[in-house]
C-alpha cells in the first residue's frame, strides 16, 4: 500500500499530477485508511505505470483514457500509437525543415564582409518559410533542449540584447519541460 506522495514519487510524478489523474478518472479513487488517507495498491501502481508509459510516448490524456478504458485487448492502443507515430513523423519533418532553413541561412550569410544577420531578418525569413509564431517557439525550445550553449551563441549572433536572450532561453527551457 502506498500514500499519494509515495506512489507519485515511485512513478516519478508530482503528488498534484497523481491527484489530477484521479480527478479526471484516469485512476480510480483508491481505498481509504481509517484516518481517511488514500491507500493505493499494486493494481493502482500498475495502472499508473501504464499511464506514465503512454505519457512518455507523447499520448494525450484523452488518448490514454481511450486506450485504457475502451479496449483491453490492445487494438485501441495500437491505433492510438500508430496515430502518434504519424504525428511524430510530421514533427520530425518540421524539425528537418528548420535545420534546412538554418543551413540555408548559414550558407548565404557569412560574417566575413557581409551584412550581419539580425533578429528582424531571421524572423522575416522564418515567416517567409511558413513558420508561425508557435513553430518558432517550438524551434527555440528544441534548440535550447538539444544544444543550450549553441542556442545562446545563435541568439548573440542575431544581436539580441542580453536581457531578451535571457527571456527567450528561460521561456525555451520551460517550454521543453512541459512536454
Amino acid at each position: 500500500m502506498w500514500t499519494v506522495s509515495k506512489l507519485a514519487a515511485r512513478c516519478g510524478l508530482s503528488r498534484g499530477t497523481l491527484l489530477y489523474y484521479e480527478s479526471i478518472g484516469l485512476l480510480k479513487p483508491p481505498a481509504r485508511s481509517a484516518g481517511n488517507y488514500r491507500k493505493y495498491n499494486e493494481r493502482d501502481f500498475e495502472r499508473l505505470q501504464q499511464i506514465c508509459a503512454y505519457r512518455h510516448a507523447g499520448l494525450t490524456l484523452s488518448d490514454i483514457r481511450a486506450v485504457i478504458e475502451t479496449d483491453r485487448r490492445g487494438n485501441q492502443a495500437a491505433a492510438v500509437l500508430e496515430r502518434r507515430l504519424v504525428a511524430l513523423d510530421g514533427e520530425i519533418e518540421k524539425l528537418r525543415a528548420h535545420q534546412r532553413a538554418i543551413l540555408k541561412l548559414l550558407k548565404n550569410n557569412s560574417i566575413g564582409g557581409r551584412k550581419m544577420m539580425n533578429k528582424e531578418k531571421w524572423v522575416s525569413i522564418m515567416k517567409a518559410s511558413g513558420f508561425t509564431e508557435a513553430d518558432m517557439h517550438r524551434w527555440h525550445a528544441e534548440f535550447e533542449k538539444a544544444a543550450p550553449d549553441e542556442h545562446q551563441e545563435f541568439l548573440e549572433y542575431l544581436h539580441i540584447p542580453s536581457a531578451e536572450i535571457r527571456t527567450i532561453r528561460d521561456w525555451s527551457a520551460g517550454a521543453g519541460s512541459r512536454r
